[in-house]
């Protein structure tokens, strides 16, 4: 029963956390950095390099990805952290 309930807290926690906008976040993210990084820096920063200004727009989106992967890392952490029995396991050494 205990086990029912701890998958129903992640749940809950999980809902509540807001993975489906962290989700839509990272995925604008995702689509708008490298666009915007590539076009300023095409103008501004290389003075019409387009193959440094490509580079500069995928080291963009890595560290979107980058950043996506650090998040749900923690967040699963968070999660199972919470979601961890406190009760000894019983082995066969105790026994």
């Amino acid at each position: 029963m205990s086990e029912q309930v701890a998958i129903g807290k992640i749940n809950a926690d999980s809902a509540a956390g807001g993975v489906l906008f962290k989700l839509i976040l990272f995925s604008m993210s995702l689509g708008v950095m490298p666009l915007t990084s590539y076009y300023a820096s095409l103008k501004y920063l290389w003075n019409g390099n387009a193959t440094l200004a490509a580079i500069t727009a995928v080291v963009a989106a890595n560290i979107v990805l980058v950043a996506y992967i650090i998040s749900s890392v923690w967040e699963d952490n968070k999660t199972t952290s919470a979601a961890s029995p406190k009760e000894k396991i019983d082995t066969k050494k105790d026994k």
